[in-house]
């Protein structure tokens, strides 16, 4: 590929190299219950810290709205399993900015990792609003100027121009550093770019995700190439939506409906939505909860496809 990646990385002794990895794990009071996504960014930790470098580990974890969030979405526990499965020590650093962030990078050796606290504590509590989902450029200058080198392998969020990714990225090659694209990254953009240069018909693509608005460039992109295109998650409500369907209390974005009505004229009956939902009247374990047709009653939420639109999925997937 023609970007830049880890490998490419040879003189990294004793370089702080500043890592925007995706540790959007599954927590809940302090337990990890799925690791797959720290598990996933260790090749390109080891290569950093086996070639002497200084890894600086950034990542968010979950939407964080208010001080109250931050207990349960603090990185600590991250840490500690990111130190067990490298099976040495990993430094956690509570705050993201600041001198307790500047001392802690200024006092690393070579082959060390720190792990920066939760950057979506960055979107509350000051006066610019979201500085992290944002992309605050003062905040991407900040943390591009704590290190001399910068590899993204955060590929679940490589789409969002936050101040973690594009900032840095931006301030890193203004300043004339290098950025490239981790091990993860790479075999995605590799495994994604064939499958999308070249594709074999009957091609499907299954979306999700909570926002339309994240995945415009990509829908628009992938309706002439795909035979279907299969919509879920939060997303899929959106579209719904925008066909007159009632969504309840359903997650979706208002501002966003006219364009999901846009998409939905361009694609034709590509764009397959959900006929039937999983429903509840909040969003909990805890919930009860009961299967629902396409119209969604006004008390209740989607919160998972149905069956009936599971065998639609699975009829479209046997074609291919």
């Amino acid at each position: 590929m023609a970007k830049l990646i880890v490998s490419d990385l040879k003189d990294l002794e004793g370089k702080k190299v500043l890592v925007r990895v995706d540790f959007n794990v599954p927590i809940k009071n302090g337990v990890i219950s799925d690791d797959n996504r720290i598990v996933a960014a260790l090749p390109t930790i080891k290569y950093i810290i086996e070639h002497g470098g200084k890894a600086i580990l950034l990542s968010h974890l979950g939407r964080v709205k208010s001080d109250a969030d931050k207990k349960e979405l603090t990185l600590k526990p991250v840490a500690e399993r990111l130190s067990e499965l490298l099976e040495k020590p990993v430094t956690f650093v509570p705050e993201n900015e600041g001198k307790e962030v500047e001392d802690a990078v200024a006092a690393m050796k070579n082959g060390e990792v720190i792990v920066l606290e939760n950057t979506r504590f960055q979107d509350i509590d000051n006066d610019f609003g979201k500085r992290e989902s944002k992309n605050d450029p003062t905040l991407g200058e900040y943390w591009a100027s704590l290190g001399d080198v910068y590899v993204n392998d955060a590929f679940g969020t490589a789409h969002r121009s936050h101040a973690s990714n594009t900032g840095i990225a931006t301030a890193m090659k203004a300043a004339g550093k290098l950025a490239a694209a981790g091990y993860l990254m790479e075999k995605e953009i590799k495994f994604l770019g064939n499958a999308v240069s070249n594709p074999v018909h009957p091609f499907v693509t299954i979306l999700g995700g909570a926002k339309v608005s994240d995945k415009i460039g990509v829908i628009t992109n992938l309706i002439p190439k795909s035979d279907h295109i299969l919509i879920g998650g939060g997303m899929a409500y959106t579209f719904l939506a925008a066909q007159g369907h009632k969504i309840g209390k359903s997650l979706f974005e208002e501002d966003k409906v006219e364009l999901a009505k846009e998409l939905l004229a361009k694609a034709g009956d590509k764009i397959v939505l959900p006929v039937d939902h999983v429903a509840a009247t909040e969003f909990s374990n805890d919930a009860t909860h009961e299967v629902v047709d396409i119209d969604i009653p006004d008390n209740e939420m989607g919160l998972d496809i149905g069956p009936k639109t599971v065998e639609k999925i699975q009829r479209n997937l046997k074609r291919c």
